[in-house]
């Protein structure tokens, strides 16, 4: 006999039926085998010690602070820990139960239930001379080259912006972002290039996002968020999907000194106040895509904690997209300059789809189609 110690196993289903355990035993083990951690902050403190209770009773556990037993404050955080199965006892037990517990409950239905989407890769391309990364600059048909070697590489979506956001950018006119935009949104109309794949505008102008879904793009990435509502309208009206980005400030301001008291709980609300707009006027769900802003108003920190947590940004039930391609938080954790940032944007990107990000926005399609196909033969 032999014993050895088993890897994160990502199809536990396929596990099971591969080592021969019978149909109806497959879906109840799968519950068994993740164990699942959900940090609930500001807990009411009859509920803390209730779900304690609770969550003894069945095998799982929630870690609280020593004071919580006496009653010392109204309020604590916690840690919820326990399998999926564990997870959706307690999510009906816990229905029946005061102090805020039907709100825990409700929460951990949406968790238990969300959509998993396949991985795409958005190329970037800027159509400007000030992006931070040289590599991405491409004018008139020198872009058009550069669209189809991304196409030829493997990516599913191309990303196309005419005024860089980099932090301390130059602000600049809706005329002259037209005119950088209106060259490549002709080419891609005139060679039906939207027949290869899909193409995104990188505005948050009006005027230059419907030119170019006029222009067979049907995707806008907003980095502002959908603060203006005429955007959300345009993706209505054009059957568009809308990638709502969170930035604290603006890119000229971002970075003087971002604070949260939570960045998860600010960029939750903000991910929820926006898609209840963006419902209210029409778009739905399924046509929203979540970005949390990797380097858009956030220290290196933040940063860390979003990519860490990706996952819970899934219970939206929108597609969640990921863009740390060579940003400065790399040279943050060690010392590169931005050509040589490509082994940590890889890094980066491969733990944030492992957390639940399904889009990928990066500078280097070839490498990142190898490293995720790798990752996918290895999960």
């Amino acid at each position: 006999m032999h014993i050895y110690k088993l890897g994160n196993i990502a199809d536990k289903k396929a596990a099971l039926k591969a080592l021969g355990v019978e149909n109806g035993g497959v879906g109840i083990m799968a519950k068994k085998m993740e164990l699942l951690y959900f940090f609930i902050k500001d807990l009411k403190t009859p509920a803390a010690n209730i779900l304690k209770q609770d969550a003894l009773s069945i095998g799982a556990e929630l870690a609280v602070p020593g004071g919580v037993i006496l009653c010392e404050k109204p309020m604590y955080d916690c840690i919820l820990i326990g399998t999926k199965k564990h997870m959706e006892l307690l999510s009906r037990k816990e229905l029946a139960q005061p102090f805020g517990l039907k709100t825990v409950a409700t929460e951990l239905k949406k968790f238990l239930s969300v959509k998993t989407y396949p991985t795409q890769i958005m190329g970037v391309l800027n159509a400007n001379d000030d992006s931070f990364f040289e590599g991405s600059r491409f004018v008139a048909e020198d872009a058009i080259v550069q669209i189809e070697k991304m196409i030829n590489d493997g990516a599913h979506i191309i990303d196309i912006g005419a005024v860089s956001s980099r932090p301390g950018a130059d602000v600049v006119s809706e005329a002259e972002e037209l005119d950088r935009m209106k060259i490549v949104c002709d080419i891609i109309k005139e060679q039906k290039l939207y027949e290869k794949a899909t193409f995104s505008i990188d505005s948050y102008t009006p005027l230059v996002v419907e030119y170019a879904l006029r222009s067979g793009f049907t995707l806008i990435n907003d980095i502002t968020g959908a603060n203006d509502e005429a955007i959300i309208e345009l993706a209505v009206k054009y059957d568009a999907k809308l990638c709502i980005m969170h930035m604290q400030g603006t890119p000229q301001t971002m970075q003087k000194n971002p604070t949260y008291d939570d960045v998860m709980v600010e960029v939750s609300e903000f991910f929820e106040e926006r898609i209840e707009k963006c419902e209210t006027l029409g778009l739905s769900r399924e046509n929203i895509i979540l970005d949390v802003g990797i380097g858009f108003g956030k220290t290196l920190e933040h940063n860390l904690t979003l990519i860490k947590n990706m996952a819970h940004f899934k219970l939206f039930g929108c597609e969640v997209l990921v863009g740390a391609s060579r940003k400065s938080m790399i040279d943050k954790i060690i010392s590169t300059p931005t050509e040589e940032r490509l082994p940590g944007t890889l890094a980066i990107h491969l733990k944030a789809v492992e957390n639940g990000a399904s889009i990928v926005r990066c500078h280097d399609v070839k490498e990142h189609v190898q490293a995720l196909a790798v990752l996918k033969a290895l999960a």
